[in-house]
């Protein structure tokens, strides 16, 4: 069955402006290190709800989707810096270009389901590496392209903790669509369509469209991170889109609750930050605790880590409201 509404679709558009402005000015009072850190961290969140919605949201378990990520990076890169394409056309032939390919992509895959859909994506995804690296000069092969800068705004240079403005940007854009899409009738037929997909169809909902706008839809906004990204280090190269890292993103929804917005961002931040929390202290070690908690959550805590929150923490609140109203 659909879940109820999300408490985030009840946020103010007030709320949504103090969170931008407390995540962009985070930006500015951290160091380099830890600014660079936090910059990949709001795109890897970016990336978690949009594979959220696509996996947790629809029930897709299509591991392309970081493929898209890289696709709209190198898009981005090559058409404005290799071919000369001014950036304000190279920055929507790069999101055209994820559409273009999301979308043909979805047509025949989506008719797949469950280890077909992921076996065929996976190998898609790591085709694309094979296409980044035998790229030479075009891709710029396996050590990929640097060099270049973002342009001048108004003569001034976005970098450092004004990027973080944009970054903050595309982070809450994702989130307001995806969420506004999750609350509409589209995300309830999403949802019954995860659920049991020979209901929905019975119940009017054209199944294979669905399927099809909803990669599209979230391949085009990993693209649209993918471009966001590629001005963060000023570099791209095919390792950071490897397939592990699509797996990594698999983990991170699994752990912090399918299905879930809350639940894909704790689940990208508990993972995403484990390793250069714990490696200063346990070296290595940290792939093992990394293991333990992926191991953890799917063999004891199937809802992920926001199922510890609907358990212990939403009951308090929902009677704490019911003693008010009384």
């Amino acid at each position: 069955m659909a879940q109820p509404s999300s408490p985030m679709a009840r946020i103010s558009p007030l709320l949504w402006l103090a969170a931008a402005v407390v995540l962009c000015g985070l930006g500015f009072v951290l160091d380099t290190y830890q600014a660079d850190l936090y910059r990949k961290l709001l795109l890897w969140i970016t990336l978690a709800l949009g594979f959220n919605f696509l996996f947790g949201v629809t029930g897709q378990i299509a591991l392309s989707h970081f493929a898209f990520y890289g696709v709209g990076a190198y898009a981005m890169i090559i058409l404005w810096f290799k071919l000369g394409v001014p950036f304000p056309l190279a920055l929507v032939g790069a999101v055209a270009i994820c559409a273009a390919l999301a979308l043909v992509i979805a047509i025949p895959t989506t008719r797949l389901e469950g280890f077909y859909l992921a076996l065929v994506t996976l190998a898609l995804a790591q085709l694309l590496i094979v296409l980044l690296r035998s790229g030479k000069d075009f891709t710029g092969g396996s050590g990929g392209i640097s060099g270049y800068k973002l342009p001048a705004v108004f003569g001034a240079q976005v970098t450092g903790p004004w990027y973080n403005v944009v970054i903050v940007a595309v982070f809450l854009g994702t989130l307001a669509i995806l969420v506004r899409l999750d609350n509409s009738y589209f995300g309830r037929a999403c949802r019954a369509l995860r659920d049991n997909p020979q209901a929905a169809a019975a119940m009017g909902v054209d199944v294979a469209r669905t399927k099809v706008i909803v990669f599209t839809l979230t391949g085009v906004l990993a693209g649209i991170a993918g471009i966001a990204f590629a001005f963060v280090d000023n570099t791209i190269n095919p390792d950071v889109f490897s397939v592990e890292n699509a797996f990594m993103l698999l983990f991170m929804v699994i752990v912090g609750g399918t299905g879930r917005h809350a639940g894909a961002i704790i689940g990208t931040m508990l993972l995403f930050l484990a390793n250069p929390i714990l490696e200063p202290y346990i070296g290595h070690h940290s792939q093992l605790v990394f293991g333990v908690i992926v191991l953890s959550a799917i063999l004891f805590q199937r809802k992920g880590l926001i199922g510890l929150y609907d358990r212990f923490v939403a009951p308090r609140f929902s009677r704490a409201r019911g003693n008010q109203t009384r």
